[in-house]
């Protein structure tokens, strides 16, 4: 089964259309995903505002993050999918299921015990992490925390099975995981903030993860997946081993990522109150297009590259990551001047309510600014990163992750105290331009060319037109700004809704008018996904029908 299953999802299509198709999928669903995390968003905004609460819920993320991006996400993205794919491709259908059952045993057992540990030194770790927390905040924080430490384990879980059905290119289930995710959170706010207090958002926290995990292990079981116990067994397994040993670089480089996202959590605490809450609302809001173009690409492509680099198809390997490489920056550079344009009003709009006062809004919507500027390259990143781990270089990422990070806490001790929490906003934003610009060299050298004159003549134009529908949605907000009364949300949102449709027509305008290649790509993706979801629905009619003669 596992064979046929495997060549009905990827032998069936081209790579390009494999990889567009998936990423069309992914993207689909992120809308939703992103849409209810924006919901997600202003709900906290509009509850508890800018302050000490979301410094708090923010804040309480850090170290169950940490042991879940150490040891499921370094595994999952270095060497489990790759080496799980490359075992799949060659028809060794028992040796799947065992690497699958052994990295989700060892992942279990760790995740249990790094949070036990934890859990016990909460107090001691969170005031390193958040020196600057009066005493009755520090107190929340270490209880948010605990209750966070159960999430870890059933994402843990959750993010194996993701792994075999990304391996299967079945990206539907996967996509709409975090849906659940969101809207557990969402009922934390709604509902059990009600009967427990700011803490039933912690809560919420885990009863998403709990439900995101359900859902892929049900879906993973109908693949063939049956779950076994046994820890030293698995530990002996070859391809276990080679894992563990893919991941180990993965690992150290997700730590000094996450240890940046620390070093921000350190130097927020110190600032005023909210500060930690409007770089986390600055941050989301950027991360809209950020995964559901660069990072959703970025996993469509990645199990296609790891077939490529496992067979040795070098020119595949670097058609499918050209043109991928492509079609991200197609909607991330038009986004990112979409952002930077309207971020006032994207900011009041979504964020705009309740406890979520005009100085709130002002320090979100500059932060969100420079978070634009360097979408790109953080749209970018995740490609990157993945080319390198399809080749098995898990390596190359540990070393500039170490640069960038040494990068990001120079800027940050040079601005922070002139630019306050603006300042992190610009020390990321340098640092991610960094780490794109090395990876790109680094990926570079491994190569004759990544299809450079592709790749940069697509960038021209794609800059060229958004440029020019930035300008027009500048002239259209300008213009519309007598029309509406931008005291109230409706004005502000009409301004919103006519300027970005202005500066769409422009774009598609251009993109026509430059006859640019990957629009071309889209528009007839596009029109084949509808095709064929009319087709299916006159084939449902049709047998409707005839059941009913």
């Amino acid at each position: 089964m596992i064979k046929k299953i495997f060549k009905n999802k990827f032998l069936s299509s081209k790579p390009s259309q494999s990889v567009i198709s998936a990423a069309f999928i992914i993207t689909m669903a992120g809308i939703v995903s992103n849409l209810m995390g924006l919901f997600r968003d202003r709900l906290l905004a509009s509850t508890f505002g800018a302050g000490d609460t979301l410094d708090v819920y923010y804040a309480a993320f850090r170290i169950p993050d940490l042991i879940y991006n150490l040891l499921i996400l370094g595994a999952l993205s270095a060497a489990f999918i790759p080496v799980f794919t490359s075992l799949v491709s060659n028809e060794k259908d028992e040796e799947a299921w065992e690497l699958a059952n052994g990295v989700l045993n060892l992942a279990i057992f760790f995740i249990i015990i790094f949070s036990i540990i934890f859990a016990i030194f909460a107090p001691f770790l969170m005031k390193l992490i958040t020196p600057g927390f009066s005493p009755e905040k520090m107190a929340r924080v270490v209880l948010f925390t605990r209750i966070m430490f159960l999430s870890p384990l059933f994402l843990g879980f959750s993010g194996i099975m993701g792994g075999i059905l990304t391996s299967f290119k079945n990206f539907l289930i996967y996509s709409i995981a975090p849906l659940l995710y969101n809207l557990g959170i969402i009922i934390g706010i709604l509902v059990f903030v009600k009967f427990m207090g700011p803490v039933g958002l912690a809560w919420g926290v885990v009863f998403g993860a709990f439900m995101h995990m359900s859902l892929q292990y049900l879906a993973a079981r109908n693949l063939g997946f049956k779950h076994q116990w046994g820890l030293w067994t698995y530990w002996k397994n070859h391809d276990v081993k080679k894992v563990m040993k893919l991941m180990l670089p993965r690992m150290t480089g997700i730590a000094i990522s996450q240890f940046n996202l620390m070093v921000i959590t350190v130097f927020a605490s110190t600032l005023a109150a909210g500060s930690l809450a409007i770089f986390n609302f600055s941050q989301n809001l950027q991360s809209v297009p950020l995964s559901l173009f660069g990072i959703s690409f970025a996993l469509a492509a990645f199990p296609t590259l790891s077939t490529y680099a496992a067979r040795n198809e070098h020119d595949k390997y670097i058609r499918s990551f050209s043109e991928t490489f492509r079609q991200i920056l197609f909607f991330v550079i038009p986004a990112s001047v979409v952002m930077l344009v309207l971020r006032a009003q994207i900011v009041r709009v979504i964020l705009g309510a309740g406890k979520f006062d005009w100085n709130d809004t002002i320090l979100t919507f500059q932060s969100l600014g420079i978070f634009a500027i360097s979408l790109f390259a953080q749209s970018i990143v995740p490609l990157l990163t993945r080319s390198f781990y399809a080749i098995h270089d898990s390596k190359t990422p540990f070393y500039v992750a170490v640069a960038t990070e040494a990068v990001n806490i120079g800027t940050v001790l040079l601005l922070i105290h002139r630019y306050q929490v603006l300042g992190l906003a610009i020390a990321f934003s340098v640092a991610s331009v960094f780490q794109m610009l090395a990876l790109l060299f680094f990926l570079r050298m491994r190569f004759d060319s990544l299809d450079d004159r592709n790749i940069i003549k697509s960038v021209v134009k794609v800059s060229v037109a958004s440029f020019a529908a930035g300008l027009g949605i500048q002239i259209a907000k300008n213009f519309t700004g007598n029309w509406f009364n931008l005291n109230k949300f409706l004005g502000v949102f009409s301004q919103l809704s006519v300027s970005g449709l202005v500066g769409l027509v422009i774009f598609i305008a251009a993109c026509y008018f430059l006859r640019l290649e990957e629009f071309f790509v889209f528009k007839n993706s596009l029109t084949k996904k509808l095709l064929k979801s009319r087709q299916a629905a006159v084939i449902i009619e049709n047998t409707d029908d005839v059941s009913g003669i």
